[in-house]
């Protein structure tokens, strides 16, 4: 049977979801959600492969997921023969905290995970005495001890480039920490209502598991003075996790976009990602 290859885009709330990865039990994860319902209306089995897996209370309103499905589940008793109608029926199905905004078919050289060039992430926190105002404390953390700006991204220049962050992971067995940090720049995003409230665009080919939040969290250590600001140069001298570098609260932290190559480049791209990254020491 012939099949057809989906890219959905998705937003999601993280909140109230264990992660992104389905997991056994019931628990509710992202990718469960979405795929239940899928596969109703489908009427067959869904499984999704996504840019990349976020962790408990972790937002989206950029990740993007591929599915594999024979042709034959978009005949007139679903949706018609159109994709694109799928994003109607996911309205009406799915949760509130998750919305699928695109749904189209897309060449089988793509592949959500392996063919995306880079992934971009903003941390928002707020160092207001008074607290995160109160209708975006889902997605700012709050940050307690006043810090300076100046000081973090003094640490954050240190660390764009290509490194091993292994001081920065959680370990994963057999999994490489080395990635290319295009971007992590601290911008004072405060308004009136929103005082000392600051954002950390951070973009890298890829992210190992709680990397973001360990950056977001080595600077903000050094920007309250509690590490010098070599403090972060230092740590990719490292080879396995550091304990000195504390993880920014999991719902500041939001995958707002991953970028993909020319229909013409996936597969060379795929291919590329998928051999296992060493850091050249020898130059």
């Amino acid at each position: 049977m012939a099949t057809i290859r989906i890219r959905l885009d998705i937003a999601y709330d993280g909140t109230k979801f264990h992660g992104w990865a389905r997991q056994e039990g019931d628990i509710r994860t992202v990718q469960q959600s979405i795929e239940d319902v899928l596969s109703m209306v489908l009427r067959q089995e869904i499984q999704l492969t996504v840019a990349g897996r976020t962790d408990a209370g972790v937002h989206a309103r950029g990740q993007v997921a591929h599915f594999d499905v024979e042709e034959s589940a978009f005949d007139q008793r679903t949706i018609d023969g159109d994709p694109g109608r799928l994003v109607r029926r996911l309205a009406r199905l799915l949760p509130d905290d998750i919305r699928v905004s695109d749904c189209r078919e897309v060449p089988k050289d793509f592949d959500a995970r392996f063919s995306a060039l880079r992934r971009h992430y903003i941390y928002r926190i707020s160092n207001d005495p008074a607290g995160v105002l109160p209708t975006r404390a889902m997605d700012t953390a709050h940050w307690a001890k006043p810090v300076d700006i100046a000081k973090m991204q003094q640490a954050a220049d240190q660390l764009v480039g290509l490194h091993d962050f292994a001081a920065l992971c959680k370990y994963k067995p057999n999994a490489t920490t080395v990635r290319d940090l295009e971007r992590f720049e601290w911008i004072d995003a405060s308004t009136p209502d929103e005082p000392r409230l600051y954002e950390a665009h951070v973009t890298a080919d890829a992210f190992c598991w709680s990397m973001v939040r360990s950056l977001v969290g080595a600077c903000l250590a050094v920007g309250e003075g509690r590490r010098p600001t070599e403090f972060a140069g230092k740590l990719l001298h490292l080879k396995e996790r550091c304990s000195e570098v504390p993880v920014a609260p999991a719902n500041g932290l939001s995958l707002v976009g991953v970028d993909y190559p020319s229909d013409d480049q996936l597969a060379a791209r795929a291919e590329a990602t998928r051999g296992m990254r060493v850091l050249d020491t020898s130059i």
